[in-house]
């Protein structure tokens, strides 16, 4: 059988042919299902949430460390060991100083190996198969979500095109305690045909990779996943400024507003709902079990208030 992966290479401005962009694109047939590709710094608290299910539900597991100084890439391969997954993992180093969202990422020229869109291509050009998953390093999959990624491959059976879900951001104050926000999200693009019609570009705030017209895009079910934020973290560090438009990114903008609700002890925005698990059970855990039946059975319009902080 011939071979129909096709290694296409990009340049970066200062000439370093080591972080070239050398991409393996699947243009022809093929069995192979998805790669998850994380990009991460400084996820070690985080990971051994996300990495077991992503492990799980895909072929494939890239770890891209953009230079984590609390040893991200350790923990991930220590995590992946303890599931008896290790084959599947692949942890890469990216030693740049890679630009933070908004003025700064403006401000680097797309080609250079301190953009994001650069590093974004760089790790994904780690992809061998014929799909490539976009994960983040605070996203933890549930049951049900493990269950959509596994039947993926087959149920797109090879067809161009791109996978979009949406997440609900979860505050965790403690091992006990958390807060959801059910305020309705918009869906992203996450995953998509590993070939030349779907690489990143530059935006004005972050990169970008938007379905190619006419393609097929497919929607995940809600509940498959949800992402964390530590209260007690820099949620914030990965950007360069805080004036979130409303009209560009308002999610960031509620995020920003939550978050520091939380940390002060403001009165609460509407839509936010405390979460407390059960005694001995860390509160991601008991989330990770039980987020399905949660997000059912709550109503946005009438979840989350001050007196739901139980404080």
């Amino acid at each position: 059988m011939a071979n129909m992966s096709v290694p296409t290479t990009a340049t970066n401005r200062e000439g370093l042919d080591e972080y070239a962009v050398r991409w393996h694109w699947v243009t022809g047939p093929s069995g192979s299902g998805f790669t998850a590709v994380l990009r991460v710094k400084d996820e070690a608290r985080s990971l051994p949430w996300v990495l077991p299910g992503v492990l799980r539900s895909v072929e494939r597991v890239v770890v891209a460390d953009n230079g984590s100084s609390d040893g991200t890439p350790e923990v991930a391969e220590r995590v992946a060991q303890q599931a008896g997954l290790a084959g599947k993992l692949d942890v890469v180093s990216y030693p740049f100083a890679v630009s933070r969202c908004g003025p700064e990422h403006l401000w680097t020229h797309p080609e250079s190996v301190h953009s994001l869109t650069y590093f974004y291509n760089w790790s994904f050009s780690h992809v061998r198969t014929r799909y490539a998953l976009k994960w983040d390093g605070d996203m933890v999959l549930t049951p049900q979500g493990e269950r959509v990624l596994r039947d993926l491959p087959w149920q797109l059976r090879g067809v161009d095109g791109a996978i979009t879900l949406r997440r609900d951001p979860v505050y965790v104050e403690s091992e006990s305690v958390a807060y959801v926000d059910t305020a309705p999200g918009k869906p992203e693009p996450w995953g998509w045909r590993n070939s030349p019609d779907y690489t990143f570009g530059k935006a004005f705030d972050w990169e970008l990779m938007l379905p190619r017209p006419g393609d097929p895009v497919t929607r995940l079910p809600d509940p498959v996943c949800f992402e964390l934020k530590w209260l007690e973290a820099d949620e914030f560090a990965h950007w360069s400024h805080a004036d979130f438009k409303a009209k560009i990114n308002d999610r960031k903008r509620r995020d920003w507003q939550l978050f520091h609700a939380l940390r002060q002890g403001s009165a609460l925005p509407e839509n936010l709902v405390r979460v407390e698990s059960p005694e001995g059970v860390h509160v991601v855990a008991h989330l990770r079990d039980t987020y399905a039946s949660l997000r059912r059975g709550l109503k946005p319009s009438k979840a989350g208030s001050p007196a739901a902080r139980g404080r």
